[in-house]
């Protein structure tokens, strides 16, 4: 009787941030899976930080500012909001080791959040991994209409201003493709990637109460 295969080695944080560095990122199954397993698409998402699709209505509503934009106050509310069980998306790639590695991340500095508040609810959000002058996109979610999209715009912008050349979306969909995602070939994708790293972005350049019409040039790559 063969005995069982080796149990995989952990990971750590600073094995994630070599793999992320490699062009890896991690998935799980579901939120129970125990285990991790490593994607490298062959065709990867991005956005163009000088490229990205504003509407009119979006605009509007950014000028208006219906939401209050936060950075970095609240990772665990934000994790949570982004691993909820929604129509379309009934199990989360998010489970218990993803999470313990990136609130450990979060904690060394690595990761980011951007959080859209509504009478002091939190109603949209995301996160993801800074390196060098990359931002890996991870999750994002909402719970009013345009939050998500908002808090992307404030982040397109803020790595704008902060230096950065690559904002990953990992995959595009109709969703992100309607906001300026592209998919690019996984070459093309490693060249920007190498580039990138060569940067040393500032994730906080951006005021946090930089005006609307600043984050709306910033994000539209004016």
């Amino acid at each position: 009787m063969r005995p069982p295969p080796p149990k995989p080695e952990p990971i750590t944080p600073r094995i994630l941030l070599r793999a992320y560095a490699a062009g890896l990122f991690p998935m799980a199954e579901d939120a129970e899976a125990e285990y991790l397993h490593w994607c490298d698409p062959r065709e990867r998402g991005i956005f163009p930080l000088d490229a990205l699709i504003v509407s009119k209505s979006l605009a509007k509503t950014i000028r208006a500012q219906k939401f209050a934009i936060s950075i970095d106050s609240d990772f665990n509310a934000v994790l949570a909001g982004c691993a909820e069980s929604r129509p379309g998306r009934e199990k989360t790639w998010i489970n218990q080791t993803i999470a313990v590695l990136f609130r450990e991340l979060f904690e060394m500095g690595f990761v980011h959040t951007v959080e859209a508040w509504r009478d002091g609810e939190l109603v949209g959000g995301l996160y993801g991994l800074a390196l060098g002058g990359a931002f890996f996109g991870e999750s994002m979610f909402h719970r009013a209409a345009d939050a998500s999209k908002i808090c992307l715009i404030h982040l397109a912008a803020r790595l704008r201003c902060g230096g950065f050349s690559l904002l990953d979306a990992q995959f595009v969909t109709p969703h992100l493709a309607s906001l300026g995602a592209i998919e690019i070939t996984r070459a093309d994708y490693r060249r920007r990637l190498d580039a990138a790293l060569q940067i040393r972005g500032d994730f906080h350049a951006l005021d946090r109460h930089a005006a609307p019409e600043t984050v709306l040039d910033l994000a539209r790559g004016r």
